[in-house]
């Protein structure tokens, strides 16, 4: 069975699913997030990231 990728509305304590799908994809390496374990996203840039430390280097990058 092939995984499906997510589309998701990021919502300030939460999200929203628009069109259901398995995984999303981190913004700033690429890897696949399964939609159970989406813990960080970005509502602003509507980016949904892998882990605190690509959240971390994502909110370096924009603050130079």
């Amino acid at each position: 069975m092939s995984k499906k990728l997510a589309k998701i509305k990021y919502l300030p304590n939460n999200f929203q699913i628009i069109e259901a799908g398995d995984y999303v994809e981190c913004a700033v390496s690429g890897k696949k997030i399964n939609i159970e374990n989406l813990t960080y996203w970005n509502v602003e840039l509507q980016e949904a990231y892998f882990s605190y430390e690509e959240a971390f280097i994502k909110r370096e990058k924009i603050n130079k």
